[in-house]
């Protein structure tokens, strides 16, 4: 099994032991994943983010995955694209900080889908690159943990950036 993978379709539809959902500061749903992920998992799913109190940019937060395939749900938030160094430092926290956690839960399987890159504005040329970097660094460093990661692509553009950045696809 390959370490990174890329699917194209619904992240919600994923048999994976975790979903990382793109979310916003309050973890209270919204727009694209967000809402998506929150529709599929039911309203347990809300119930539950209303006790995380939110999460900060470029953090995450961990609560089950309720009606959805899989187990659990990571909550990160990632920035609102400006242009600046600071955003793409963001970015690789929000991957980073989403696979610290998956290890610290015992999770095994995990899907991204391309944080910041809908209405957060990150230009997808810019996005794509930070994450494949990040999650590669990752599993690079944490060799002796088992960690299958599932880039999520819900269009054709998406899913052919990564396919190109990753390398040995």
């Amino acid at each position: 099994m390959k370490p990174i993978t890329v699917d194209l379709g619904d992240i919600t539809r994923l048999d994976v032991d975790c979903i990382v959902n793109a979310a916003n500061k309050s973890l209270l749903g919204g727009g694209g994943v967000d809402g998506a992920i929150h529709r599929a998992a039911g309203p347990e799913l809300l119930a539950e983010c209303r006790t995380l109190h939110g999460c900060e940019t470029g953090e995450a937060k961990l609560t089950k995955g309720y009606r959805l395939k899989a187990r659990y749900v990571i909550h990160t938030v990632g920035p609102v694209y400006a242009g600046t160094p600071r955003d793409g430092e963001l970015l690789a926290s929000c991957y980073r900080n989403s696979l610290d956690l998956a290890r610290t839960y015992d999770i095994h399987t995990i899907a991204f889908p391309a944080i910041s890159t809908g209405v957060y504005g990150y230009p997808l040329e810019e996005a794509v690159p930070i994450a494949v970097e990040t999650v590669t660094s990752w599993l690079e460093e944490n060799r002796d943990y088992p960690l299958a990661v599932t880039m999520s692509c819900f269009n054709e553009r998406i899913y052919r950036l990564y396919q190109e950045a990753i390398p040995g696809l």
